[in-house]
């Protein structure tokens, strides 16, 4: 698997898709690894050139001592473009991954469009994850084997009756992580360098087409941060998904697959 260096640190990347199309560049969430974008490069690889990468600390890349910043870590997308030869590239973020996204466009030249889906401003007017969801995402009960753990962390960010309805899913989705999260010294330096982000008082200096999605739902971003985003940036379309859960992107991909590609082939 190729990589790209960002001053010492290899990010590991993927490309799939239509050569000659457009590039879609995917930054996925707090430690996850690529792996979380794989439903919408199914249905958009026929279109669109996709380039995938782990961010620092997961999958394949290093894992280089923390703490880390959003802004290193916008570094890093910057390293895998340069590394590619993309001039121009469309960056779809989720969560984590959309501050990063907001962040390469404040301090980088190659986006052409930013799709921020469950993700935050950061700032005093953002809405912070609820008490409760934070101490079910970070909380290691007793006598939980490994993939309960997950399963347990996980729960907030799915509606309810997804385990039931797709319990074999869950279960891959359980294999992916365990082969491809951050370590939990990652993903606490990756749970850092979100909580310190608010980029609240530059969102007026994003001057690109930017697609904003949230669902209702959300209860680990909570889906003010969405209308604080719509509200504040030049540019935005704003799509909510009613009730839907912080991984919307994952249990109604279909649906926002939809919706992005169309935002894609407008700009």
């Amino acid at each position: 698997m190729p990589t790209a260096d960002n001053d010492g640190v290899e990010l590991a990347y993927e490309r799939d898709g239509a050569e000659d199309g457009e590039t879609v560049v995917f930054v996925e969430g707090l430690a996850y690894g690529r792996w979380m974008w794989r439903w919408q490069r199914e249905q958009l690889k026929g279109t669109y050139d996709l380039l995938l990468f782990d961010n620092r600390g997961t999958g394949e890349s290093d894992v280089p001592e923390g703490p880390y910043t959003v802004s290193e870590m916008a570094g890093d997308l910057e390293a895998v473009l340069a590394d590619t030869g993309v001039e121009s590239a469309h960056v779809v973020g989720a969560s984590l991954g959309g501050m990063i996204a907001m962040q390469y466009a404040l301090e980088y030249d190659r986006a052409a469009s930013l799709a921020l889906l469950c993700t935050t401003p950061g700032g005093p007017d953002a809405v912070d994850t609820p008490e409760e969801t934070a101490e079910r995402m970070y909380a290691t009960p007793e006598g939980m084997d490994e993939r309960e753990l997950i399963k347990h962390r996980m729960a907030p960010a799915l509606s309810e009756t997804f385990p039931d309805r797709y319990g074999d899913v869950l279960e891959e989705i359980v294999d992916w992580r365990l082969d491809s999260d951050a370590p939990e010294r990652a993903r606490q330096w990756q749970a850092g360098a979100a909580a310190e982000f608010d980029v609240s008082d530059r969102l007026s200096e994003v001057q690109l087409p930017t697609l904003v999605m949230h669902g209702t739902g959300d209860q680990v971003v909570p889906v003010e941060n969405g209308e604080l985003l719509a509200d504040r940036l030049p540019d935005a379309r704003y799509l909510t998904l009613k009730d839907a859960p912080h991984l919307f992107f994952i249990e109604q991909f279909r649906q926002v697959n939809e919706h992005l590609d169309l935002f894609l082939r407008d700009v």
